[in-house]
């Protein structure tokens, strides 16, 4: 098969790829991801207290962690990455996108179900909520490693007794992230080590994915219900299923609402598409984190990253 006609994935990173100098390489480099954090600037104005290029590029990076930051500079990067690409990937190649979390905004931008700037104030408001509702509720998360998904089940169960613990990611196999109340995690981190898992806790603002982020799926719902949506172009897998959105912009903007309290099925998704849709994986800006995870997931699936011009 030559290499024009053979089929392109995109896969757009979430929350936790974000990194001071983020993206500063592409707009260096690319007149097209140079304009893009302009536009994003002029969109967001001083609402994040700076400008966002600023953020990404200088820092400091306690307030580029933050929920409220850190997704709108991972969207932003990872589009002004995408369209920096356009020598090398035919956007009428790509067949299928998927992002972790957060990023499936982004693919759903690249898809055409909304322009940059609807998506760009979206992950701006989800950011905030979440925000909001993290500092509204004591809660935390942990990473299982070596646990299946069985075994995580169990655990939260075990553990739960009335208070809130779930499965919040399906990373990879043996990689899956706990959600819940505060001190329900630190519960799990003693009874993992009790059915032979590692348990590790994460430096997150609060409990994604999980029914503590309630407030902020209604607050969401408002904001899609807002945003005018069009069909996807290419196929874009959902979080909550790993199955592909279908066209229906009522369907979209539920996935997208239920995303927030629903655990993220990112090896689910991963393994859809190895089973159905053949050719190359490009991974966007920032970070390196979707190409660990398939290597995990599916090692016969190449992912080729561009975290810097020119990777």
């Amino acid at each position: 098969m030559d290499h024009m006609a053979e089929s392109t994935i995109i896969l757009c990173p979430g929350q936790g790829a974000q990194v001071v100098g983020m993206g500063r390489a592409w707009a260096d480099a690319s007149d097209a991801a140079r304009e893009t954090f302009a536009q994003a600037d002029r969109i967001l104005g001083n609402s994040l207290g700076a400008p966002l290029s600023q953020i990404c590029f200088e820092g400091p990076v306690e307030r580029l962690n933050q929920t409220d930051v850190s997704q709108p500079a991972i969207y932003v990067t990872s589009v002004a990455c995408f369209r920096s690409l356009g020598q090398e990937i035919d956007a009428a190649s790509i067949a299928a996108c998927a992002g972790l979390s957060l990023g499936e905004y982004t693919a759903l931008h690249l898809a055409g179900v909304f322009s940059f700037e609807d998506g760009l104030r979206l992950v701006a408001q989800r950011g905030r909520f979440m925000q909001d509702a993290a500092e509204a509720s004591s809660g935390s998360m942990v990473a299982l490693i070596g646990a299946d998904d069985a075994q995580a089940h169990e655990l939260c169960e075990r553990v739960a007794h009335g208070r809130v613990l779930v499965p919040a990611n399906f990373n990879a196999p043996g990689q899956i992230v706990l959600s819940g109340d505060a001190d329900a995690c630190r519960d799990a981190l003693d009874a993992a080590g009790g059915m032979g898992l590692r348990a590790t806790p994460l430096a997150v603002a609060g409990a994604f994915h999980s029914a503590l982020m309630a407030p902020a799926a209604r607050r969401m719902g408002e904001a899609l219900a807002a945003v005018a949506f069009a069909a996807p172009a290419f196929t874009v897998v959902s979080n909550v299923t790993a199955q592909p959105h279908d066209g229906d912009a009522a369907s979209i903007r539920s996935r997208l609402v239920e995303q927030i309290t629903s655990p993220v099925r990112w090896s689910q998704s991963c393994q859809w598409l190895g089973n159905r849709v053949s050719g190359r994986y490009h991974e966007l800006a920032p970070g390196k984190v979707l190409m660990g995870l398939m290597r995990r997931i599916n090692r016969e699936v190449k992912v080729v990253n561009h975290d810097q011009p020119g990777s």
